[in-house]
């Protein structure tokens, strides 16, 4: 167990040895809820990425298409 401080902000750093063991990278996203004994509960959310077999290369435009579309289902 780490002690961490609240910013003024309402922010916390998540300690490197945590980050490191559980793998979390800049980019990826937590999940945080309360139990019902009050404890904040942070948790790495673990995405399944969907890939693509289309049988074809893809040109930049497709592929800029594909993420372009993936980033709007994703908020």
């Amino acid at each position: 167990m780490v002690r961490v401080k609240v910013t003024r902000n309402y922010q916390i750093t998540i300690p490197v040895f945590i980050r490191e063991r559980v793998g979390l990278r800049v980019g990826d996203y937590v999940e945080v809820y309360v139990d019902d004994k009050d404890r904040i509960i942070v948790e790495k959310v673990r995405v399944m990425r969907k890939t693509l077999r289309l049988g074809r290369d893809l040109s930049p435009e497709e592929i800029e298409e594909l993420v372009e579309r993936g980033f709007r289902r994703s908020l």
